[in-house]
């Protein structure tokens, strides 16, 4: 046992040691089941949670499963109060159902020990949403509070096995087709075809909500498309942005059935409704001000929806949550690369889009071919003297900016363009001044929040092309872009310590080449600096997908660089 890789300690925490030649196993297993705490170069943290063991078991894990896991890879004899907790939780998954078959708009809460439901019957949060006790281990409940008591009951610790069904939609014809428009064969990947039937369930109670775990570039969009075929209804889907619209309506216009008057497009430019209709987030939640109703939120019962799409679901803004629980008689897929939300409120996922139907590792999909190759470079530079002075003083939130728009960055920046001559290069960052620079400095095309939706299609097109083989993006291209010839992403500023944000922008290059060769992550870090510290956290998501970022200073990565490419001015701007 002394060469396993885990240690799990009594406070649910598992020490995962990077150095055992176990490790990759263990970290595979981990996942399943326990949450990524922090990730330093020798020791992973794990924590278990409630919420992690119910998504596994949504899955079909169970804890004898975990138990083996753990037993198995562990240094030293497991806690027995860990065993004991997670065998608890684990049963709490399906103890509280929810069914029809009471009175018209009633629903059935029931559980199957008549002690655990008075105990939550008489919780402030539960007790005001029950009519009546209809017998030892039945509740009747209003159908409209659905989603409101299924937050609360997660809330206390016990989550509900949905089996109430759902209210069919109007019908839609709709299949994928055979050949798409370029003359290729349409054809669902294992994992795709896996996907949708774990979410269909068959069209049984236990179907039909959840949400799907797959890598950018992995086809989550034909996910959904392959669930509307099964479901075959009106269909409302949301988006991030504009650009994502647009490109779901070009992805069913040429991977199913539906014609352009099928689909619809309802945002600040149109207000069309079809039997498909693709939103953004962004209308949804629009309002005059915070004393006014959101004008565009009816647009959940303008028609009569068998199903809505949530792509992107970890970003869905929390007014969205809302109306979620109120119509939990309709469909919901949930679409996403991380489960992690920076604001917390996983459990309002888990409770009113439903829990974790299917989800398949970042670098299972890669060994498979299925998405490129990643290699993944953090490069700390130094900052200058007058900066890190003026770093010293400032106070916490301009130590970030300093540390991030370092002009260092901007010198390495045309060094690594050099050494990519010929592949399309992505450099994201955050702040606009800064990409103003680098724009000028490489000579690419910047496009920024402020960018007409007609110019950054324009400009997507050129990048897709060839045309333009640079392009300096903002936080526009975190979500749900579709850039496959990209090859390359560059990262000089990011939000603090998103970790959602760091697996969408390493997404943007995922999808396999041409030449079969990998894609290439770099971050530009400013040595000894918070920027150094958000980077860490970061990387958690990734870490725990199986990726190791290389870290190197910039002479180490300088001294590893063709030196047919480099300039010795700029080398020495850049290390000095």
């Amino acid at each position: 046992m002394t060469g396993n890789p885990l240690i799990i300690q009594s406070d649910r925490s598992i020490l995962l040691h990077t150095d055992s030649p176990r490790y990759g196993e263990a970290r595979d297993r981990l996942t399943l089941f326990a949450e990524l705490v922090k990730s330093p170069e020798y020791v992973h943290t794990y924590r278990i949670t409630p919420l992690s063991l119910w998504n596994a078991a949504s899955c079909g894990i169970t804890h004898d499963r975990i138990e083996e896991t753990l037993t198995s890879f562990s240094r030293y004899p497991v806690p027995p109060n860990i065993l004991r907790e997670i065998k608890d939780y684990m049963e709490r998954y399906g103890r509280i159902k929810l069914r029809t078959g009471g009175r018209e708009n009633e629903l059935l809460l029931s559980c199957d020990d008549e002690a655990l439901l008075i105990e939550l019957m008489h919780q402030p949060g539960i007790q005001k949403y029950v009519i009546s006790r209809l017998d030892a281990r039945t509740l009747r409940v209003p159908a409209g509070v659905r989603g409101h008591l299924k937050q609360a009951l997660v809330h206390h610790g016990f989550p509900v096995e949905d089996l109430a069904g759902y209210r069919p939609g109007k019908p839609l014809d709709i299949d994928l087709r055979d050949t798409l428009r370029s003359g290729s064969a349409l054809r669902l990947r294992y994992y795709q075809e896996e996907a949708v039937a774990g979410f269909w369930s068959g069209g049984s109670a236990q179907g039909g909500s959840g949400v799907i775990v797959l890598p950018c570039g992995a086809g989550k969009t034909l996910v959904g498309m392959a669930a509307m075929t099964r479901i075959r209804q009106y269909t409302l889907i949301l988006v991030t942005n504009i650009t994502a619209l647009r490109q779901w309506r070009n992805e069913l216009l040429d991977k199913t059935t539906l014609s352009g008057d099928q689909i619809g497009e309802y945002s600040g430019e149109r207000k069309d409704f079809k039997p498909v209709t693709i939103t953004t987030y962004q209308i949804l939640t629009y309002r005059r001000s915070r004393e006014e109703d959101f004008l565009h939120m009816p647009l959940f019962n303008r028609q009569d929806w068998g199903l809505i799409i949530y792509d992107e679901v970890h970003l869905l803004p929390a007014p969205v949550f809302r109306f979620t629980a109120e119509i939990q008689s309709k469909r919901r897929l949930g679409l996403t690369a991380t489960l992690v939300r920076e604001d917390g409120r996983e459990n309002d996922v888990f409770s009113l889009i439903g829990p974790k139907k299917y989800d398949v590792p970042w670098k299972i999909l890669e060994d498979q071919g299925w998405i490129a190759r990643a290699v993944c470079t953090e490069i700390r530079l130094e900052l200058q003297a007058d900066e890190r002075m003026r770093y010293a003083v400032a106070p916490m939130r301009e130590k970030y900016r300093i540390a991030s728009t370092n002009p260092r960055k901007i010198d390495l920046l045309r060094i690594i363009c050099r050494l990519h001559r010929g592949e399309n290069i992505l450099i994201i960052g955050q702040y606009l001044s800064q990409l103003d620079d680098i724009a000028q400095a490489v000579g690419a095309p910047l496009i920024t929040g402020a960018t007409p939706n007609a110019d950054r299609e324009i400009l997507f097109a050129n990048f897709r092309s060839g045309t333009d083989t640079v392009l300096v993006v903002s936080k526009v291209a975190n979500f749900a872009i579709d850039l496959p010839e990209a090859s390359v992403a560059v990262q000089v500023s990011g939000t603090f310590g998103s970790r959602q944000e760091e697996a969408q922008r390493l997404g943007r290059i995922l999808r396999p080449k041409k030449s079969g060769g990998p894609a290439r992550f770099y971050t530009l870090i400013s040595k000894d600096t918070n920027d150094q510290e958000y980077s860490l956290n970061r990387q958690l998501f990734l870490t725990e997908q199986g990726y190791r970022y290389r870290i190197l200073n910039a002479d180490e990565f300088l001294s590893e660089t063709r030196y047919d490419v480099l300039d010795e001015s700029e080398t020495r701007e850049v290390t000095r």
